[in-house]
């Protein structure tokens, strides 16, 4: 059997800056995610280094970007990594996905009594 991709789980900076955006109340700058990220450190970020991140969570489609002159403006794609990896494999494999979910969720009792309180709630 082959090797499956699996995305790389977020490192330590990747999830300083997508905390940053999940923080923000609209669209930032790299230099507004640099300011929020140094502001409490001893040794300050480059502004190339959170430009780097920045631009390769936005390739993983974890952030999305927008020009904004010369630059960027960043903002979360999703409200929490676990929703990020759902919208990623809904694209992936449609509706397949939901149905192997279900199929998964209906041998746990406790998950198939959350998943049945969750869709009620919508």
């Amino acid at each position: 059997m082959g090797r499956r991709e699996r995305a790389a789980p977020l490192g330590p900076l990747e999830s300083a800056v997508m905390e940053a955006l999940w923080q923000a109340q609209a669209p930032q700058s790299v230099r507004q995610v640099l300011d929020i990220l140094n502001d409490n450190r001893s040794a300050p970020l480059a502004y190339t280094t959170v430009m780097t991140v920045l631009s390769r969570l936005s390739e993983r489609g974890l952030a999305r970007r927008d020009n904004a002159g010369r630059g960027y403006l960043y903002w979360a794609e999703a409200d929490s990594l676990a929703e990020a990896a759902v919208r990623r494999v809904l694209e992936e494999h449609g509706h397949a996905t939901l149905a192997s979910f279900v199929d998964q969720v209906s041998v746990d009792e406790r998950l198939r009594d959350r998943l049945r309180r969750l869709v009620g709630e919508s």
